[in-house]
């Protein structure tokens, strides 16, 4: 079966860093608060919005083989893409996992939520996250920076409805 996949761009040594997360998450959150404290003045800066874009897709999408959905959510992942899963799923595993915790569609790979869920027990400040259902993927976000998204609210933002469905579900028994 051929998958629509976009093929890995993962730099040498990239699993071996992905799967020391406590450390990824360190810099993550260093990351994070000087991203925040630094874009009033850094938005500022002519074509900082296409720098970003470019910079994320080159940086995460060789580490982290990212798809660049713009909302991005590896530190709540155990610092595992669940977008490189094929069939885009955000919020755990789809059922067909294999016993040997590879993937039902690409049965060579290793199902990412099996490896979300392990690298997320390795890590002491967002390893709790891995349990928080994550909303719809916004595809209006799509080759976005999910840095600029975070920044600014953006990446908040779900698709219309899903809120009122969410709440309706939880109200009738069903989340």
């Amino acid at each position: 079966m051929v998958s629509s996949m976009k093929e890995a761009r993962r730099a040498p040594g990239s699993e071996w860093l992905k799967n020391r997360p406590h450390f990824l998450e360190m810099v993550y959150k260093f990351s994070e608060e000087a991203f925040i404290k630094s874009y009033p003045l850094l938005k500022r800066i002519p074509f900082f919005k296409g720098i970003m874009v470019v910079g994320e897709e080159l940086g995460k999408g060789w580490m982290f083989n990212c798809q660049m959905c713009g909302q991005c959510i590896l530190h709540s992942t155990g610092m595992t893409c669940p977008m490189t899963c094929p069939k885009n799923l955000r919020n755990g595993p789809c059922g067909g996992v294999r016993a040997n915790g590879n993937c039902e569609v690409i049965p060579d790979m290793p199902c990412v939520w099996v490896q979300a869920w392990e690298r997320s027990q390795n890590m002491t400040l967002y390893s709790h996250e891995i349990k928080l259902i994550q909303p719809p993927v916004n595809r209006a976000l799509h080759n976005t920076s999910s840095w600029i998204n975070m920044a600014e609210g953006i990446d908040a933002n779900v698709p219309p409805g899903w809120q009122q469905a969410a709440s309706s579900m939880a109200k009738e028994g069903h989340a």
